[in-house]
C-alpha cells in the first residue's frame, strides 16, 4: 500500500514537471535546435576582432597599452592635482578615481571628487570631474578650474616624457 502511494506521488510530480516545460530537460532534447553555423577565422590579419581564430592568440594586439582605455598622463595628473584628497578607490581599467572628503590647502571647505577618464587621448573630452562640497553643489567654474589644472599637468608630463 505504501509503495503504491509513493509511486502515485512520483507519477503526479513527473506530470506536473513535464507540464511546466521541464520535460525537455528530462528527455535530453533541446526545444529549439541551433540552425546558425559558426565560422572559423583563418585570416591572421583580421584586426577587427570579429570571428576570432587561433592566430589571434599569438598577435600582440592585446598588449597592455591597447587594452587600457585610459590616458596615463591624465591619470597621473589627476592623482597629483587631487593629492590633498584621500583616495577611496582607483580603477585604472575603468578610469575612475573616487576620493574621500578633504580640504585644499588654505581653505576650510571640504570637497569630495570623482574623476572619470574615458578616452586614451590627451584631450579635454576624455576627462570628467565631479566635485561635491559638504554644503552642496560646487560652482561649475571651480570644476572647470580643476579640469584645466589636471589637463595642464598631463600636458607637462607628456612633454617631459618626450624629452627622455
Amino acid at each position: 500500500m505504501l509503495a503504491i502511494k509513493n509511486l502515485s506521488i512520483c507519477g503526479i510530480a513527473v506530470i506536473i514537471l513535464s507540464s511546466c516545460g521541464v520535460g525537455s530537460l528530462l528527455t535530453n532534447k533541446p526545444e529549439n535546435a541551433a540552425t546558425e553555423v559558426s565560422t572559423f577565422n583563418v585570416n591572421p590579419a583580421n584586426i577587427e576582432g570579429k570571428n576570432g581564430g587561433v592566430f589571434d592568440l599569438f598577435s600582440n594586439r592585446n598588449s597592455s597599452e591597447t587594452v587600457l582605455k585610459v590616458n596615463r598622463y591624465i591619470w597621473k595628473a589627476s592623482l597629483e592635482i587631487l593629492s590633498f584628497l584621500p583616495i577611496e578607490a582607483a580603477d585604472p581599467f575603468s578610469g575612475i578615481i573616487t576620493t574621500g572628503w578633504g580640504k585644499p590647502p588654505g581653505t576650510r571647505t571640504e570637497y569630495r571628487a570623482t574623476v572619470y577618464i574615458q578616452d586614451p587621448s590627451l584631450d579635454a573630452r576624455s576627462l570628467k570631474v565631479a566635485l561635491l562640497k559638504k554644503s552642496g553643489i560646487v560652482d561649475p567654474e571651480t570644476i572647470r578650474t580643476i579640469e584645466n589644472a589636471i589637463l595642464s599637468r598631463a600636458r607637462q608630463l607628456r612633454i617631459n616624457d618626450d624629452k627622455l
